[in-house]
Formats: structure tokens, C-alpha cells, sequence
């Protein structure tokens, strides 16, 4: 992989660790019994797919929820269900950005999103030592501000021109095998990690770094 100058990073299943599970019973918790049919591990279907699409904002999922629950939630409830997604910030997937950058690697976050999740990634409380994850990287493609998500071939394309490579220079690492599937089709450089595990040796392997 001589050629890569960018890799695009996956947020949710890579830097941090993705638990469905436990996102499920925190929306129950807060009123939403049949959760587990609405909630998906890559995409989300209904309101939750509108949120990460971008097509609805963050209060009017509050508002659509508090419908679908029968009680009026808080943005805070919201957040705190979502957040149910995060199982951890593994402090080794941080220091891989951080040698990655020393490398000369252009780094950016490819994600589908929504404000809730990234209420928290872009505040200081991030990495528990009062930095964001717009210190790790240098560009943020979120899909509920892109109004787009993978694994649709448009918001490749719009990542490429905006990074101004072409695709055998992006490198991109995901745990989903769509939007692994869709990247390859178009000529960009994949990695697909498994969510939790330990990819950062593979990744300096496959970049021939030391």
C-alpha cells in the first residue's frame, strides 16, 4: 500500500468499540419496548435512519420518539440511549492516530452518525483528557451532515474529491462488509477490522511501517 496519502477511519466498530446490545436496552430503559427491532449494528431504519441521514434533526427525533414511547424524553434521554452504541475507547486506537499522523498520513472519520454520538466525540470529554476527536483527525464526513451514508457510492465519491485523491490513494477501515464491498467497487483501498479487536498492528503491517 505504497500509494495511500489518506485513510478514512469508520467511528463506531473501529475507534470506538460498538455494543448493539447494550444500545437496545438502554432505548428500552428509557421506553422504547420493541427497540431491538428498530436498531440495527450498521444501519438504522425508521426515525434513526432519518437522524443519521440527516433528513431529520435531533429534536425532531426527540419529539418523534417521545411519540413512539408514549412520554415526553429529554434530549438528554436520547443521548444517553445512543450512546448505549459506545463500549469503549480503546487508548491504543487513539495512539495509532496519533503515530499515523507523525507518518504523514492524512486522517479522517467516515461515519454514519448522528448528533447525539457526536455531541459527545467532538466535546472534551472524548478521550478523557479534555480532547475531542477533531484533535485525533483532520477532516469529519458524518452522514446526518453529509445527507448521505454508506454504503451509497455518492458519499465515496464526495470523500475522494474533498480529500483531492484518487482512489488507490484512500485507504478505508470498517467492520461492515457493505460498505467495505462498496468502497472496493469503486478502486479505494480497504481494511476491515472485527469491532473490539485489535487492529492497529495489521494496519502498520499493511502499511509497511516499522
Amino acid at each position: 500500500m505504497d500509494k495511500i496519502k489518506r485513510i478514512a477511519f469508520d467511528f463506531g466498530g473501529v475507534i470506538i468499540r460498538q455494543n448493539q446490545q447494550q444500545a437496545v436496552e438502554r432505548f428500552k430503559q428509557i421506553g422504547l419496548l420493541d427497540a431491538e427491532e428498530r436498531l440495527g449494528a450498521y444501519t438504522q431504519q425508521g426515525i434513526f435512519g432519518q437522524l443519521e441521514e440527516g433528513k431529520i434533526t435531533a429534536e425532531d427525533f426527540r419529539w418523534q420518539l417521545s411519540l413512539l414511547i408514549g412520554r415526553a424524553v429529554t434530549i438528554e434521554d436520547c443521548s444517553y440511549a445512543w450512546r448505549g452504541y459506545c463500549d469503549g475507547l480503546p487508548q491504543r486506537n487513539l495512539e495509532a492516530l496519533q503515530r499515523l499522523r507523525r507518518e504523514g498520513y492524512g486522517l479522517s472519520i467516515l461515519s454514519n452518525t448522528n448528533p447525539f454520538m457526536m455531541g459527545w466525540a467532538l466535546s472534551q470529554d472524548f478521550d478523557g483528557n479534555g480532547h475531542s476527536l477533531v484533535d485525533y483527525v483532520d477532516a469529519l464526513y458524518l452522514s446526518y451532515q453529509m445527507k448521505v451514508m454508506k454504503p451509497s457510492a455518492e458519499i465515496f465519491r464526495r470523500v475522494l474529491e474533498a480529500e483531492s485523491v484518487r482512489p488507490e490513494e484512500l485507504l478505508f477501515v470498517d467492520d461492515s462488509p457493505h460498505n467495505i464491498s462498496a468502497a472496493q467497487e469503486l478502486g479505494i483501498a480497504t481494511f476491515q477490522p472485527v469491532n473490539g479487536e485489535d487492529w492497529t498492528e495489521e494496519l502498520f503491517q499493511l502499511l509497511r511501517l516499522p
